[in-house]
């Protein structure tokens, strides 16, 4: 499927150092970089509900990490997927009346309007789990044939049983193990996935924590024939089915909010294990969560602060990109309007400074300093672990001081930051 246009990066002189980034797999720093081709999977969106600033903090992290890796004369290949069926989008659909590939479709086209105004870059592969239903399917009868697939008797199914993920077998195939990704205790995986989707108590399998990968077909729900039997996809699988196609093993970023964490990025993992010997990843990255009111931002919780409701209010993306950065991408924070009021200073100081007709170097011609100097540290801030605060202090001080070249920082703001001035 179409993902949204692409927008201008210009480039810079030099170039930037490879970005090293928090692994949550090992909980150390990882340079990020393999190769010439840097190879980014970032989860994407389930189309019922878009986009809420929690989407949006979570892709500007990557596609920070993008324009970081363009810098420095990488070539990227960026894949994401739409989960355009799975419960939540069938639920709201029956709860609208709504028939939900309309639903999906209407907010996908919503979320590449928002991902278009906010400058995101795109992916390279935007794929919908209904246009790769057979290859999904192909891989859970591979599992099946590996001894890593179980079946589970489904009294409600006209056509088959369902067919789940056998973790314990799957660590005996390739290098994964539960717990690898996520670190965490049986105790907080069991608490996890119960809430994000998961099923601990259905009988008939093997492990609680062993997830769906095939859900035979019900009377009332969408379904397909496939290789394993009429039935739609679960969850995980999609994410690894996926990856795997579009950007091989061992590529080097997974990305995502973090709480995908477990279950979603630890079961991403081990499927791909399972399926190729291979590691999915070699850096697992995950952005912090948004709050607003005192709670986590979220569709459930209906606490949402919709982009697109911004921008149809009259709010100027670039101060939304700059809220957004404000905050490292690492960190829980909480949405407050303050923070665009906040942002559209900031916008104004820079455009002031930094625009063609700006004269900044005339009026503090004693303190100002060299362009190049400030493109470094700025390159500097955003190669550890994209830290956009300490980026937008270095832009904020040369504004203040006034630089030898507003054009070259004008152009370093665009091309690292996003923000067309």
């Amino acid at each position: 499927m179409k993902a949204w246009n692409r927008p201008l990066v210009p480039t810079l002189p030099g170039n930037s150092l490879p970005p090293c980034l928090f692994d949550t797999a090992t909980g150390g720093m990882i340079e990020a970089h393999t190769g010439e081709i840097a190879r980014l999977y970032v989860c994407g969106i389930t189309p019922y509900d878009a986009t809420h600033m929690g989407h949006a903090a979570t892709y500007l992290a990557y596609d920070t990490l993008q324009r970081v890796w363009l810098d420095g004369g990488l070539e990227v290949h960026y894949a994401q997927n739409v989960t355009d069926i799975d419960d939540p989008l069938l639920e709201r659909a029956a709860a609208t009346g709504v028939d939900w590939r309309d639903l999906a479709e209407s907010q996908v086209e919503l979320f590449r309007g928002d991902m278009q105004a906010l400058s995101i870059l795109p992916p390279e592969n935007y794929v919908a789990v209904t246009e790769v239903l057979d290859e999904i399917a192909e891989a859970v009868r591979r599992l099946v044939a590996a001894g890593a697939a179980y079946s589970v008797p489904t009294p409600d199914s006209t056509v088959g049983d369902d067919i789940y993920f056998d973790s314990a077998a799957a660590a005996k195939l390739g290098p994964w193990k539960l717990g690898d990704v996520s670190n965490y205790d049986a105790e907080t995986m069991m608490k996890y996935f119960a809430e994000r989707g998961g099923d601990p108590d259905r009988a008939g399998k093997r492990d609680s924590l062993d997830p769906l990968l095939w859900r035979a077909a019900r009377e009332s729900e969408p379904s397909w024939p496939s290789s394993v039997g009429r039935g739609r996809p679960g969850w995980h699988i999609e994410c690894s089915v996926i990856a795997l196609m579009e950007l091989g093993t061992d590529f080097t970023v997974q990305g995502g909010g973090g709480d995908l964490v477990f279950p979603h990025h630890e079961l991403s993992a081990g499927h791909a294990s399972a399926l190729s010997g291979h590691p999915l990843a070699r850096v697992y990255s995950h952005a912090g969560l948004v709050a607003f009111e005192g709670e986590k931002m979220s569709k459930s919780l209906g606490n949402l602060v919709l982009i697109s409701r911004l921008l149809e209010s009259g709010v100027d993306a670039r101060s939304i990109r700059l809220a957004i950065l404000a905050h490292h991408y690492r960190s829980d924070w909480e949405w407050t309007d303050r923070l665009l009021v906040d942002a559209a200073e900031r916008l104004s100081l820079w455009q002031s400074a930094f625009t063609p007709t700006g004269d900044s170097g005339a009026s503090v011609s004693a303190d100002v300093v060299d362009s190049h100097a400030v493109l470094s540290a700025l390159r500097s801030a955003l190669q550890l672990d994209l830290d956009t605060p300490a980026a937008l202090r270095v832009i904020d001080d040369a504004a203040t001081s006034g630089v030898t070249d507003p054009e070259l920082i004008h152009r370093a703001v665009h091309a690292l930051l996003g923000v067309e001035l």
